[in-house]
């Protein structure tokens, strides 16, 4: 780990092409976005505005066409354990229990059985999985494998959470408990958290800083400051005059896209 003057990710003039058959595909545009240590940054943005390939390069997992990510001030070259993904689709793995899934990271870094155990029972208790250690992931609702994501990511020693909606294909009730939830590991942890999503009421209720995508090719609008107090009530004037700015720089570039 650098120093904390350094800002835990860089990203410098990013852009990325895709090739799609005989389809040049501009998904990311001179893109430039730092991020400090601890901070809780929520990406939004129409679909296609390249939300989660940006997320995709901080995690290793695509490389720019052009321009630079870093970590740490040194290239991102590829994943790594340090920067952990949790997907919508929980990307369990079915065979194992709860347990072995947030085990499974420890357990390939060589660590040993007691250890694994310790790190495994630490994050079972901090996502409220005690009593569901030796279920499966189909035995199991949606909330609860979310749960099991974020606590795989946290097990193997992840400075930096990267989420790609995580909580979009939830039922209402299930994504405002993980939302709360999610800020207390948050609060508890020090994590550094990016956080994709199109709810703009979601972005507010999370972050610290809104950072706002333009339609593809996706250009990073502005970068926006929450000085809101926590807990944050969603039906404040407060939270609703920043959801009325933002929702209004979301809404300014649709119908631009083709300009």
């Amino acid at each position: 780990m650098a120093d904390t003057a350094t800002p835990i990710i860089e990203i410098k003039g990013v852009s990325k092409v895709f090739q799609l058959q005989d389809q040049t595909i501009n998904a990311l545009s001179d893109a430039h976005l730092s991020i400090n240590k601890g901070e809780f940054i929520c990406l939004i943005g129409a679909s296609g505005c390249g939300k989660s390939t940006l997320l995709r390069i901080m995690a290793g997992f695509d490389q720019p066409s052009s321009g630079e990510a870093l970590m740490w001030g040194k290239p991102i070259a590829g994943p790594d354990p340090s920067r952990g993904m949790v997907f919508q689709d929980y990307a369990l793995f079915p065979w194992l229990s709860v347990r072995d899934n947030i085990g499974f990271g420890p357990a390939s870094r060589g660590l040993g059985g007691a250890e694994v155990k310790q790190i495994v029972d630490k994050f079972i208790d901090l996502v409220g999985l005690a009593k569901f250690a030796n279920a499966y992931p189909h035995q199991l609702s949606g909330g609860m494998k979310q749960r099991v994501a974020i606590a795989r990511v946290l097990a193997n020693d992840a400075e930096l959470v990267l989420m790609d909606e995580p909580f979009g294909a939830l039922d209402a009730m299930t994504r405002e408990r993980l939302q709360d939830e999610l800020l207390e590991i948050w609060e508890r942890t020090k994590l550094t958290v990016v956080f994709v999503t199109h709810a703009v009421e979601e972005a507010i209720l999370l972050a610290n800083r809104v950072v706002v995508m333009t339609p593809g090719p996706g250009r990073i609008e502005s970068d926006n400051a929450l000085d809101l107090p926590r807990p944050r009530d969603v039906a404040s004037p407060e939270f609703n005059a920043i959801r009325r700015v933002l929702s209004t720089k979301l809404h300014s570039h649709h119908g631009k896209k083709a300009a």
